[in-house]
């Protein structure tokens, strides 16, 4: 089985409070103490015990809460203990999602080094993203993040955006696009929808509908497809073409099962997405259980199989393909409801790719010829 790791090492500890996340309740789960940090042990059992399986690739994605709360050393002891149990020709990856405030230049200089792909979490300029992303004084943290990026641009370390789109942005897609790319100099940005159903059903109020998400995203493909083909990659974007030229799931939501990656906790404790870190769906403790008994478990079966049982329309959908019905998470707001919904937002998918797919064929009709075209001056060169 082949599956990525997604490592909360300061589980859901912050130094910002932004106000739609998702994630920072989780410290609830694990009350025996209010600072969390993944330990020596846990950290050297995670990695030898990946190293241990067959992999095309050594996935480890660095999460939160915020990772950066570690320090500098935990993040040279990940790579010293990388290089003491991988193998001559094991191919690894480290990216590190972050909200930046804390980026110094020896991190930099680290993920520099060591080719970490750095995930700047940042949701436009500062007078849209300071309305939900709030330090602990409930002040925006703007002028951090741009000091981060600042830092590791001055180290020459890789990043790229990652920008939720909530309701206090929503509004402003050619701003946050204009700014990114041209204030920022961003080449590669991922834009994620921010929905969060409760187990009925309901929406806190930050969250955006989907007739919303499709113009949103019908407006950066439109801004994007006008001059950027080229030169900006956009992660869903990239995701649609993908699947045209190829044929493969580069994305875990356009995917047919949910079963790519493994949350691992800063205990050691094991989940099966970092959107269903529950205690229902725990896996197993790395310290006590194998990735193959994990793998293996009857919970991760049956939360993989979710993502194929969907609604009947989606059955007869001529974007299914592109979508798969969506995460389940946003058909469904609890792991014990029923995955068959259709997602909430459904209509605002359909708005995109019907806007889009026909633009998409015509960049992916590129795409294939200027491999084939690359097939055959590779054969030419060999003779």
């Amino acid at each position: 089985m082949n599956f990525s790791l997604l490592i909360k090492p300061a589980s859901a500890d912050c130094n910002l409070r932004c106000e739609y996340c998702f994630y920072l309740d989780h410290c609830n789960m694990y009350p025996e103490t209010k600072v969390h940090r993944m330990s020596d042990q846990v950290l050297e059992r995670m990695i030898e015990s990946y190293y241990a399986t067959p992999q095309p690739l050594y996935s480890f994605v660095w999460q939160g809460g915020e990772p950066l709360l570690m320090g500098e050393s935990f993040y040279q002891s990940v790579t010293d203990m990388q290089m003491a149990y991988g193998r001559p020709g094991v191919d690894v990856c480290n990216s590190i999602q972050t909200n930046a405030t804390l980026i110094t230049d020896r991190y930099a200089r680290m993920f520099k080094a060591c080719n970490f792909l750095t995930g700047v979490s940042l949701d436009g300029p500062a007078e849209l993203h300071d309305k939900a992303r709030l330090d602990a004084g409930g002040k925006g943290s703007h002028a951090q993040v741009i000091n981060g990026i600042d830092t590791l641009r001055r180290n020459q370390a890789e990043f790229n955006i990652l920008t939720l789109v909530s309701k206090y942005n929503i509004k402003h897609p050619v701003e946050i696009y204009d700014y990114l790319v041209n204030d920022i100099d961003a080449k590669f940005l991922q834009f994620i929808e921010c929905v969060e159903l409760d187990e009925k059903g309901n929406l806190p109020p930050y969250c955006i509908s989907a007739g919303e998400w499709g113009e949103f995203l019908c407006t950066i493909f439109d801004r994007w497809y006008k001059s950027d083909t080229r030169d900006i990659s956009v992660r869903l974007f990239d995701t649609v073409i993908a699947k045209m030229v190829t044929g493969q799931d580069i994305c875990c939501t356009s995917g047919r099962d949910c079963r790519q990656y493994f949350v691992v906790e800063y205990n050691g404790d094991v989940y099966p997405c970092d959107f269903h870190v529950l205690p229902e769906l725990k896996l197993g403790n790395i310290m006590t259980h194998s990735w193959e008994e994990m793998a293996e478990s009857q919970i991760y079966k049956d939360f993989g199989a979710r993502k194929s049982n969907v609604h009947d329309d989606c059955k007869v959908c001529p974007y299914f393909k592109f979508c798969a019905g969506d995460c389940p998470k946003n058909r469904v707001g609890h792991i014990s409801g029923d995955a068959s919904q259709l997602s909430y937002i459904c209509e605002g998918l359909k708005m995109f790719y019907q806007h889009t797919l026909p633009k998409f064929e015509e960049l992916a009709k590129i795409v294939i010829k200027e491999r084939e075209n690359t097939r055959r001056s590779s054969k030419m060169r060999e003779f």
